[in-house]
């Protein structure tokens, strides 16, 4: 039996090299409009992908599920938990909610999402985008959505110290055709898009990436559009006793980020950190108060 910690996706990735090539072919299906594709009949799914209804029903029990109605009630489960509004998230989480002290509820929340996020995250990938990130040959562009935008800025204003060529994308969205008119081949735009999911976000990664721009994602498990133009995606756990999702285990991602390319570029941005507070020093719009003096 598949894990319920798991999403339909991640169990048809984990699982895809196992599969035969007629199972390929529908869970190449599946994952093209993931999680829609598989919401039809077992025949229409069939149909979509040019396999018989019998290979669906060995996939879904190869992948672990009783079943093509259990597979599907899994993907219901799925879809809701993407479109849930704040208001509908709060009340399925009041519903069940333990007499515990908030503090204590929420803490084991976050500790599950972390621990979840890293059992599932690939260090490979963590490895790719962190270097990506260091190469100062490359621009380096950082967009989020209207809760997001936040995460992008924080990710930015330290990579900016970090390094040389780091732009914050506006939050203007009629003016993204200029950051993409300056987006040159090899260049990284760090995306962040979680469930209620930004169209134009999707839009804007799909117009980069067909520019040879590398797309690095940050999403949750359900996976943001976006994902099937980015080159390196984070799926984090964002599960909270709250009516708004929690952002912790994405801004601990971004800053295990952050340390790894200080790291590996000290020396250069030990000068760009001196040079900084040279700055600093010498502006008076950020010249540090002198002590009071008796008079």
């Amino acid at each position: 039996m598949t894990s319920p910690s798991h999403t339909v996706l991640e169990v048809i990735r984990q699982r895809y090299d196992g599969l035969t090539p007629a199972e390929k072919r529908l869970a190449d299906s599946l994952l093209e409009n993931y999680p829609v594709s598989g919401l039809g009949s077992i025949t229409a799914t069939a149909d979509n992908a040019g396999v018989s209804t019998p290979t669906v029903a060995r996939m879904v029990q190869k992948l672990g599920y009783k079943g093509y109605p259990e597979f599907q009630a899994h993907l219901h489960v799925e879809l809701e938990a993407t479109i849930s509004n704040p208001i509908t998230k709060h009340d399925r989480w009041a519903s069940g909610a333990p007499t515990a002290h908030i503090l204590n509820r929420f803490a084991d929340a976050i500790t599950d999402n972390l621990r979840e996020t890293l059992s599932t995250m690939d260090v490979a990938t963590f490895d790719a985008a962190a270097d990506l990130l260091k190469d100062d040959r490359r621009a380096v562009y950082f967009v989020g959505g209207r809760i997001t935008g936040a995460l992008a800025e924080y990710f930015f204003t330290h990579m900016q110290v970090i390094r040389p060529r780091a732009t914050l994308i506006s939050t203007n969205r009629s003016s993204w055709p200029q950051y993409l008119l300056n987006m040159s081949e090899g260049d990284v735009v760090v995306i962040f898009d979680i469930r209620r999911y930004e169209q134009e976000l999707a839009t804007l990664a799909e117009t980069a990436a067909a520019n040879g721009v590398v797309i690095i994602l940050f999403t949750d498990v359900w996976a943001s559009p976006v994902a099937r133009h980015a080159q390196h995606v984070f799926k984090v756990r964002i599960e909270a006793p709250s009516a708004w999702d929690s952002s912790v285990v994405t801004l601990f991602t971004v800053e295990a980020l952050i340390e790894a390319v200080q790291s590996a570029t000290w020396e250069k941005t030990r000068e760009r950190m001196n040079a900084l507070e040279t700055l600093f020093e010498r502006s008076r719009l950020f010249r540090r108060t002198a002590p009071d003096r008796e008079r």
